[in-house]
């Protein structure tokens, strides 16, 4: 047992899943995610720092369109859902913490289960933890990738507390430029 997202005890032996893995082709404008399902992209746009991607989420009831950052260098993927009525959450962006590989045409990426949800000005979470523990007990990941998936984290906690929990100041002062649909 652990203590899952809720708060509550969870018996993740059940809910553990191997890493979530994307491509992002580029050429063909689309988006094959987890599932295998292959989504039509709105834009891609290429910088020396990362990916920016926009598209469509039909199909799902929580939020109806999302824009994304891969950032390679950092092992983040930093989103923005655009959420449907009665389904708002509480932050601002969602990071997620993974290997994010560029292409000339296809990028990949594989999901190391820790999520950070930030509040700009307030304060940041880091959800998940259980997972990541469990997918490195159940050698789903190894030890390294798993160790690797924590300092990225913390890294980004650390960056984000020290420019107030903004995301894109944080960002900007490395030299990583985001640019949002909003």
């Amino acid at each position: 047992m652990s203590v899952g997202r809720s708060g509550f005890a969870a018996d993740t032996r059940y809910a553990i899943h191997a890493p979530k893995h994307e491509t992002f082709d580029l050429r063909g404008r689309t988006n094959t995610d987890p599932k295998g399902i292959v989504r039509a992209v709105d834009d891609y746009v290429v910088r020396p720092w990362g990916l920016y991607l926009a598209r469509p989420t039909p199909g799902r009831a929580q939020f109806h369109y999302l824009e994304s950052w891969l950032l390679p260098s950092l092992g983040l993927r930093a989103t923005i859902f655009h959420f449907n009525p009665g389904h708002e959450r509480d932050y601002d962006y969602y990071l997620d913490v993974g290997q994010y590989t560029p292409g000339a045409d296809v990028w990949r990426s594989e999901d190391h289960y820790l999520d950070l949800e930030i509040r700009t000005g307030v304060g940041v979470a880091v959800t998940d933890v259980d997972e990541l523990l469990e997918a490195v007990r159940h050698g789903l990941l190894t030890p390294e990738v798993g160790e690797l998936a924590v300092r990225r984290a913390m890294h980004a906690v650390d960056g984000l507390a020290r420019n107030n929990y903004d995301l894109n100041t944080w960002l900007a002062a490395d030299g990583m430029r985001l640019e949002w649909r909003r």
